[in-house]
């Protein structure tokens, strides 16, 4: 049989894989055994087996997310945790990143967008107790390291669609759950405090070490009529981070001592990150149960993250240092490909620059909950809710240059050697470490520029459900209908002020010692020490910065989005019998009403001075029908066999569906053009068809195997309409003395529909506690999964991808391969964990200097965590907990590439992350 290369890469067994291959042989081992025996004495082994473990800490997580997908209809994945505060993660982000098929973007070092089956973070929707939930970024997806997992009980990933869930996504649904305070027996008051502190130490005005303080109360009152829940969480992290990046594009351009036709760089920076993150959260949730028929929730989420860091760089052009001298390189080195490893460049025009950002974001979500129950068997379900997230940004920037006398900026001649396995090397021949010597200075490159971002979601929404049992006539097939309406009204806003920083009246200036830090070391780089400084304190002593939003190239970056969705859904509720199979499951139908509209202006440049600022207006409405059938048959030996087919539909991002523009008329040609968003976009849509079987050990352990299929009908790139018309836009135009008229038609560069494509994948997994294995194992435990995934799906990029082939690339968010591993130990109070998450190269989406969204090739990560804990649970100690943690123990780097991997971009570590600290409950 022949074997391909692509299917060699595609099953190559990496160590995750392994454990994952080891463990289904373990437990097929385990399965091959108890079919050996009889009935009867299978059952009894099992029991006994089963008996022998004590469910605490870790297992007792585990084991109630296995039983949320043994019992669940649809294809799930879940964390679960025994109470609140007990989840270990900084924030719920890194907890989602071990499930099967499921991975994590990491930025400034955390975990935070998250990636199903795949696909890319804007293709899942993220649900808070059921609720569609806003976000702070730009598009949908949520940015979950905002989210302490010390307030969330556990989190549910439906990967396949349900009827009745509402405000699914096309790769998938993530649910992150509250406790609800009477689903506990008893007072519940758990307290933790955590010490941490960041490898690569502290620097200029920072601390390398933070906190993570938590609090929780779950309590019952009036004969366990009424509960209440309050919990609190308050994390300080250090933003410590060392970069090397090149500059987009990596390309031929002819550059004087290369050989026609090398590839190389435009610029080149190296820098150290220093700061601090800070959150606080709030959960409350009082639930009121005065009869068995009528229970009502009231529950409130609110997190508040501020994030101010100052990234102090070395940084250089390498196409133009503003024709002083002429550019050349010298002792330049290629590899086989034709790409530029290294050299010396001559008469360099560098910078040391300080660049601050400050992040405030806000989120508040609530909701109201009520279901009510009949004695003739119906019941009914209303929910109204409430969510808003606010992002304000301020981002400031110094340049400074080396003055010799005169006033003179000296050129410099610098040795480079770029490097896609570590740090590339910089090594000037100046000195930049004296900040006397260092001058803000109105440069080629001017001497700073602002922004202040700001983004505004907000969303209101209601739900109404009813269910009815089964008529007779098909109660053979169903147990009972749902009939639900729900309504959902979001807008989204951003807003984008900017504008040069400019030398005040003193001229030249060199930064004061009073608002000098530190000196930061970029020896890592091959640089040495440069200075660090207050850069806000700089632009308010000798600067001018005045943001405004109505210059001609700053109109478009101001836009609206609103959308008001209304789903109409129907599902009944499978219990029956196939072939003497028990099989459950449901079956249904949504249909989703969308009314999509975007407000924005765009600069008219070929109108009369003060009228050229327009509106910019549309919009469309559209209707989807949803059907989806899950089925889950019981078969013998507690093993489930499960099916799903549906149609699914994600709406377009929200920057994507803005109306603004940036538009102008060729003076030479007549002909018009422009670039900027669609509010006339349909939505993505998928068919999809799920096959999964699995086999469980009671609720101790499982293994499964699943596929996936989706049948991309459309897809959302951006694309050049070449026939695009602009007569409403050049209806007025008049053009200059010896110019053209304006055509009628050109090109517009924007968001279009196009055609999808396939997505496939297989995923592995295994949760299996080896005292089943031996009873010598009592205590060691594994969870491993592994996930291929393939696509055809070819977009263009027309940014990142234009020194690679013909500029298509492959489906943003993919990795080809993801691996989890969770390895445990669990006895008498003691507890040890190690989890490896890791993903093979995939598209990422990353904010480029503009502010905008922009895609970039990232390479495949290894993060390896590490915790170990003691927990007393009898004398004086009773209810302590004791814990030490690691995060990313091998200090594992980000990095990105420019279509290939001999073409670096960024180059980054954050350093590892130690943590001790306690946990006390009674």
């Amino acid at each position: 049989m022949k074997t391909t290369h692509a299917t060699r890469e595609l099953f190559r067994v990496q160590p995750v894989a392994a454990g994952c291959l080891v463990t289904l042989a373990l437990m097929a081992g385990a399965a091959h055994a108890q079919q050996a025996q009889s009935e009867a004495d299978k059952q009894a082994a099992a029991d006994k087996t089963l008996d022998t473990v004590t469910v605490t800490g870790i297992r007792r997580g585990i084991e109630a997310a296995i039983s949320v997908k043994k019992n669940a209809d649809s294809i799930v994945e879940a964390i679960s945790a025994e109470d609140i505060g007990k989840l270990p993660d900084v924030s719920i982000a890194e907890s989602i990143a071990r499930l099967p098929g499921l991975s994590a973007q990491r930025v400034a070092g955390r975990a935070q967008v998250i990636s199903v089956r795949g696909l890319s973070p804007d293709f899942a929707t993220t649900l808070l107790n059921g609720r569609e939930l806003v976000s702070t970024g730009d598009n949908r997806s949520v940015e979950f390291d905002q989210y302490p997992s010390e307030l969330l009980s556990g989190v549910t990933i439906y990967k396949t669609p349900d009827a009745g869930l509402v405000g699914q996504g096309l790769s998938g649904t993530i649910d992150m759950l509250t406790v609800r305070p009477l689903n506990f027996s008893n007072r519940v008051v758990t307290l933790n405090a955590r010490g941490q502190r960041n490898s690569l130490g502290s620097a200029a005005d920072s601390s390398a070490t933070g906190n993570r303080v938590s609090a929780s109360y779950i309590d019952q009152f009036a004969d366990r009529t009424i509960g209440v829940a309050i919990g609190y969480a308050h994390q300080e992290t250090p933003v410590q981070e060392d970069q090397v990046g090149l500059y987009e594009p990596w390309d031929t351009s002819a550059r004087t001592g290369l050989v026609p036709g090398t590839y190389n760089s435009g610029g080149i920076k190296a820098l150290r990150r220093t700061g601090k993150n800070e959150r606080d959260a709030l959960m409350a949730t009082v639930e009121f149960r005065p009869t068995k028929n009528w229970t009502s929730v009231v529950d409130g989420f609110w997190t508040k993250a501020k994030q101010e860091d100052t990234a102090n760089q070395f940084e250089m052009s390498m196409t133009w240092n503003g024709n002083n001298a002429p550019l050349n390189w010298s002792n330049v080195t290629t590899n086989s490909s034709n790409t530029q490893t290294g050299g010396t460049f001559l008469n360099a025009y560098p910078l040391v620059r300080g660049m601050y950002n400050k992040r405030d974001d806000k989120i508040v979500a609530a909701g109201w909950n009520n279901k009510l129950k009949f004695d003739n068997g119906l019941s009914l379900m209303a929910d109204v809710n409430y969510s808003r997230a606010t992002r304000n940004e301020l981002n400031l920037e110094n340049n400074t240059q080396l003055l010799a006398n005169g006033g003179v900026v000296p050129l410099d001649n610098v040795k480079l050697a770029f490097s896609s396995g570590n740090f590339s090397q910089i090594v000037p021949g100046l000195t930049y470490s004296d900040p006397t010597k260092l001058f803000l200075q109105n440069t080629i490159y001017g001497s700073g520029y602002g922004k202040v971002p700001s983004v505004k979601d907000e969303l209101t929404g209601f739900k109404l459900v009813g269910n009815m049992p089964a008529p007779a006539a098909v109660s053979n097939w169903f147990s009972d209908f749902d009939v639900g309406l729900n309504y959902a009204d979001r807008s989204k806003k951003k807003r984008q002020p900017e504008g040069a920083i400019n030398v005040g009246a003193q001229g030249n200036t060199a930064i004061g010692s009073d608002l000098q830090y530190r000196p930061v070391d970029l020896s890592f780089a091959g640089l040495g020490m440069i200075p660090a400084w207050n850069v806000p304190g700089a632009v308010g002593r000798y600067m001018t910065f005045n943001p405004t939003d109505t210059e001609s190239y700053l109109i478009s970056k101001a836009w609206d989005v609103k959308e008001k969705v209304t789903t109409l859904f129907f599902k009944g509720n499978i219990e029956s019998t196939t072939f003497g199979i028990p099989v459950r499951g449901n079956v249904g139908v949504q249909v989703v009403h969308t009314d999509q509209s975007s407000q924005a202006n765009y600069f008219d440049g070929t109108a009369p001075a003060g009228s050229q600022v327009k509106p910019l207006n549309g919009g469309k409405k559209y209707t989807d029908y949803l059907p989806a059938l899950n089925l889950a048959w019981s078969l013998s030996d507690d093993q489930t066999l499960r099916f799903a087919v549906a149609k699914q539909m994600a709406r377009a991002k929200v920057d994507q569906l803005r109306s603004s523009m940036d538009f102008g008329v060729d003076s030479t040609t007549g002909k018009p053009g422009a670039s900027g968003g669609n509010s006339e976009l349909d939505p993505w849509r998928a068919n999809a068809l799920d096959l999964s079987y699995e086999k469980y050990f009671g609720s101790k352990a499982y293994v499964s195997v699943a596929g996936y299929y989706k049948d991309l009908r459309s897809y959302i790139y951006t694309q050049g309409n070449d026939r695009y018309d602009f007569s409403r836009f050049v209806s007025g135009y008049v053009p200059q003395p010896g110019q053209p008229n304006a055509l009628l038609v050109g090109t517009y560069t924007a968001p279009y529909n196009g055609q999808g494509g396939k997505l496939k994948g297989v995923e592995l997994t295994a949760s299996l506690p080896f005292n089943l294995i031996s009873k010598s194992l009592n205590g060691f435990g594994i969870v491993a999964s592994a996930s291929f995934n393939d696509s055809n799906i070819k977009v263009k990029d027309p940014e990142s991808a234009s020194s690679v082939g013909d500029g298509f690339i492959s489906l943003p968010g993919l990795s080809k391969r993801v691996y989890n591993l969770t390895a445990y130990y669990e006895n008498d109070g003691f507890e040890v964990r190690v989890s490896q998450r890791k993903r093979s190269d995939f598209i990422g989406e990353i904010g480029n200097f503009n502010g905008a969204r922009t895609l970039r090739y990232v390479v495949g990560e290894s993060i390896v965590d590490a915790q170990i804990g003691y927990n007393f649970s009898e004398g004086p100690l009773k209810g302590l907990g004791l814990l030490a943690q690691v995060n990313n123990l091998t200090n594992e780097a980000y990095r990105t590439y420019a279509g290939t991997k001999d073409r670096p971009l960024e180059y980054i570590k954050w350093g590892r992350t130690f943590l001790v600290g306690a946990t006390y409950k009674f």
